[in-house]
């Protein structure tokens, strides 16, 4: 399967969560401080290409109905802009409840409030990766 990059992207931060070689863990990498889609996607592109990555994930913020978020338009221009420079296939995850899911993992890891802050988008983004590696059929494929 190969490495796969994941981005949980917000407005101020892009979690980044990254698999192993053989595509079964999901691991957090660090967070990116947003600097605009272009200067974004090519921080990632030298990423991507300096981890070997075969795949990109993005998380796909959805409403409670099914709809997308207002903020998905983002998270897919990242992702395009990204896979335009690297070529690399793009999958889109729904993150619905990745947040809150990354909250109370790390509230039950003890973790304090001000570490919480820092890893929360690596977290978020270690749970739609980890979904994607278990179920890849649930991925929307993309540009």
């Amino acid at each position: 399967m190969g490495r796969t990059l994941a981005l949980d992207v917000g407005t101020k931060g892009i979690g980044i969560a990254v698999s192993d070689p053989t595509g079964m863990l999901a691991s957090p990498l660090r967070t990116l401080q947003r600097k605009g889609v272009a200067k974004d996607a090519e921080a990632l592109a030298a990423l991507a290409r300096e981890l070997g990555v075969e795949t990109l994930v993005v998380g796909l913020p959805y409403e409670l109905d099914g709809t997308e978020a207002r903020s998905a338009r983002l998270a897919r221009q990242v992702g395009e802009a990204v896979g335009e420079r690297t070529g690399l296939p793009v999958r889109y995850v729904d993150e619905r409840y990745s947040s809150v899911d990354a909250h109370r993992q790390l509230i039950e890891a003890g973790m304090s409030r001000e570490r919480r802050k820092v890893v929360i988008d690596q977290q978020a983004a270690v749970i739609v990766l980890q979904a994607w590696l278990d179920h890849p059929e649930l991925g929307e494929e993309g540009g």
